[in-house]
């Protein structure tokens, strides 16, 4: 399992101006089955990711990410392997 961690290089309004198409991305991330979760990190200065499955096709599929494409986020991928997850997240403990 992984987190990636995005850090953003440029003004939100850069952003933004991205942003429709990166949801676009990320609902095709769930689709395939890679992405777990995602979200805005607090404060608005990047994201996170949870992502399944190996880092050579996460690799792959992050360089689809108009964020990655416009050189406007930093990304950071951390890998584990979870060990005792909470009731109802049972299943993450396979991936």
């Amino acid at each position: 399992m992984f987190i990636v961690s995005l850090t953003y290089k440029v003004p939100l309004d850069q952003i933004d101006a991205h942003l429709a198409e990166h949801v676009e991305w990320l609902k095709a991330g769930y689709a395939s089955g890679v992405f777990i979760a995602s979200g805005r990190k607090i404060p608005r200065d990047g994201g996170i990711i949870m992502a399944g499955g190996d880092r050579d096709r996460l690799q792959e599929i992050l360089k689809g990410d108009p964020f990655h494409r416009h050189d406007l986020a930093d990304y950071v991928i951390t890998e584990f392997e979870p060990s005792m997850t909470a009731n109802g997240f049972e299943r993450m403990a396979g991936i």
